[in-house]
């Protein structure tokens, strides 16, 4: 493995570092979705009853239904579906449906992000299990989620009503929200409606529970939570400029604690980081050997402009090292990933960008091979087996 340090760049100003976030939650994971960067982990991978923040699953399964369309065995948006008497025997927050009468999907998604209905999630469920129970579509929702990479994540409901086994962590949560996010950008501003009145039945229950909707901070979703066993959680997502932060807090003590510490992280992240440009695409930042090659060394660029995350009032000098295993051999073609540049910000997880080359090195006649060899093998012997330093 050869490392080779570089100097990034200085900024001019004070060293500062971004003081770490001393959340109240038991359990809390903060990313910034813009870069990828994992602001504040705590406790993130451990499986919690989830509450009814595990709605998301249910709408992220019903999101893909809609897309997918009613002739491929998934759903229409003006289609109205049964409502059974087990939707209606849930507790809770609810749509207060009734058994026997039918009820829009459009309706439904609503009742579930505004309304948090209980019994909106199963009417869902049944619509789309393969038995046509609640259970069933449970399966199908821990199958997907490990599909999709959330391994801390059980379901044994479509609502988060608290059972045994019904788990998810907090990354998990994260994951999903980006997911929905990304994936469904038609569907997502459905999560910034603060108000939903359905069919007038409970003029009282017709406000979103997420209390960042409506604090100025640009924060446009996802889903509250709370179980006398989950305590109360939030996950959570806000959009500043070119910026979105998504988080998920859960083991809180009220209401009020829930919403004066989600709008204090948000707050944190975007005040105490920002991104910073890094590298334009193709800057070379090293030269890796090359083995066998027509050339005895290769540029090694970025492949695309690199920004970087970091404390807001940081000024001192970024080090890294570019770490690839060496000599490479040939033949290569221009764009080949041969490389990573490292480096770590304080307070900040490891930064790992992938370098590439940045032409293509054909591999070489008898007298070129032996003569780059040559010079690999001489260079070794003078910088040791870890490179320059």
């Amino acid at each position: 493995m050869i490392r080779l340090a570089v100097a990034l760049f200085t900024l001019i100003a004070a060293t500062t570092s971004a003081l770490a976030f001393d959340t109240k939650a038991t359990a809390a994971f903060v990313v910034d979705q813009t870069t990828g960067t994992v602001l504040l982990d705590k406790n993130a991978d451990t499986p919690l009853p989830p509450a009814s923040m595990s709605k998301l699953m249910t709408l992220y399964m019903a999101f893909e239904a809609i897309r997918r369309g009613k002739a491929d065995g998934g759903l229409d948006l003006n289609e109205e579906l049964p409502v059974s008497e087990h939707a209606q025997s849930y507790g809770g927050s609810s749509m207060f449906l009734r058994s026997g009468e039918t009820v829009t999907v459009e309706d439904l998604l609503r009742g579930i992000i505004v309304l948090s209905g209980n019994d909106a999630c199963v009417v869902i469920a049944e619509a789309l299990s393969p038995d046509g129970t609640e259970y069933g579509f449970a399966r199908l929702m821990t199958q997907r989620a490990q599909q999709m990479g959330m391994t801390n994540s059980t379901f044994t409901n479509s609502n988060g009503w608290p059972q045994p086994g019904h788990l998810m962590s907090m990354r998990d949560l994260a994951l999903l929200s980006n997911r929905l996010i990304t994936d469904f950008p038609e569907f997502y501003p459905l999560f910034a409606e603060t108000e939903f009145e359905f069919d007038n039945r409970v003029p009282s229950n017709k406000r979103n529970r997420n209390p960042l909707l409506t604090m100025g901070i640009g924060a446009d979703g996802l889903k509250t939570g709370h179980t006398q066993e989950a305590g109360y959680g939030l996950t959570g997502s806000a959009k500043q400029g070119d910026r979105r932060v998504i988080f998920v807090i859960s083991g809180l003590g009220s209401v009020a604690e829930r919403a004066q510490e989600s709008q204090a992280i948000v707050n944190w992240a975007f005040r105490q980081f920002a991104i910073r440009p890094l590298a334009r695409k193709d800057e070379q930042f090293a030269q890796a050997d090359v083995w066998m090659g027509s050339e005895a060394s290769v540029g090694l660029v970025a492949a695309e402009d690199i920004s970087i995350l970091m404390p807001a009032l940081a000024g001192n000098e970024i080090a890294g090292e570019v770490v690839y295993t060496g000599p490479v051999s040939a033949p290569i073609a221009k764009g080949d990933p041969l490389a990573e540049l490292v480096f770590t910000l304080e307070g900040l997880p490891e930064t790992r960008i992938p370098l590439v080359a940045d032409r293509a090195v054909e591999r070489g006649g008898f007298v070129s091979r032996v003569s780059t060899a040559a010079l690999v093998l001489f260079k070794k012997l003078v910088q040791g087996p870890e490179g320059a330093t």
